[in-house]
């Protein structure tokens, strides 16, 4: 089976194989980030929070843990069965495509750990920060947190192999002036697959001029989990921090 197409997040976060693939994780790295950006925006016990592309939603149950109100949305309906097990009067999980916007309003949106970029299309990555718009509370904030393409660029992997059990992963990556790539394949129970994960090689620019068409403030950028100020060709990271243009 091979995936390529241009909705490959469709299908790939919707199968056993990629949780597999993804299951060692930091979590604990994750949970740090969270919490530096729950004490960097100053949100309190009860505030409301909407996190966009939340997979099983293990991040969404952290922050609920912490005091927070979340809505977390994810366009795979595996993940969101799964995640139903976290689900309670504060936290609850809905699919939903990123492109929409729900009718309700957020004290904060958190689309985190590359969740974004997924579309070919810049329309299409365009309506995502325009939900992200109409979803904001006055002066709330969005996080998006984004791969800084310098530093992948430099310190690109362009070959490896993991074995997770019994299924031994080949990985290729490269990257061009449009997208960031990383080609999957394997077999698994004696059939081939081929997946191809790709996100579009933003920088700081397009990021801007997207906000600046919008009408989206970029209050801060971040260039790493720790929330180090953003350097452009040593940060890992491209932490955005916006709200709305006329507060």
């Amino acid at each position: 089976m091979r995936i390529d197409d241009k909705k490959w997040y469709a299908h790939w976060f919707d199968t056993p194989h990629y949780h597999k693939l993804y299951k060692h994780r930091d979590e604990k790295e994750a949970a740090f980030f969270m919490n530096n950006l729950v004490e960097y925006l100053g949100l309190k016990r009860g505030t409301h929070i909407l996190d966009v592309a939340c997979g099983r939603g293990r991040h969404a149950n952290f922050l609920n843990k912490i005091g927070l109100e979340v809505t977390a949305i994810d366009l795979s309906y595996n993940n969101i069965a799964f995640a139903e097990q976290y689900a309670n009067e504060s936290l609850h999980f809905k699919r939903q495509d990123m492109r929409l916007a729900l009718p309700a309003k957020f004290d904060a949106i958190f689309n985190l750990f590359t969740s974004f970029g997924y579309f070919e299309d810049d329309e299409d990555n365009e309506m995502v920060l325009k939900a992200f718009k109409e979803q904001l509370k006055p002066k709330a904030c969005a996080v998006i947190d984004f791969v800084n393409k310098n530093h992948v660029q430099k310190n690109l992997i362009k070959e490896e192999t993991k074995r997770v059990e019994e299924i031994i992963f080949h990985i290729k990556r490269r990257i061009d002036s449009k997208f960031i790539y990383k080609d999957i394949s394997f077999e698994s129970e004696g059939q081939y697959f081929h997946f191809t994960e790709r996100v579009r090689a933003f920088e700081l620019v397009d990021f801007k001029h997207f906000f600046n068409k919008l009408g989206l403030n970029l209050v801060n950028v971040f260039g790493d989990y720790q929330l180090n100020t953003f350097d452009v060709t040593e940060s890992p990271r491209m932490i955005l921090i916006v709200n709305l243009a006329d507060e």
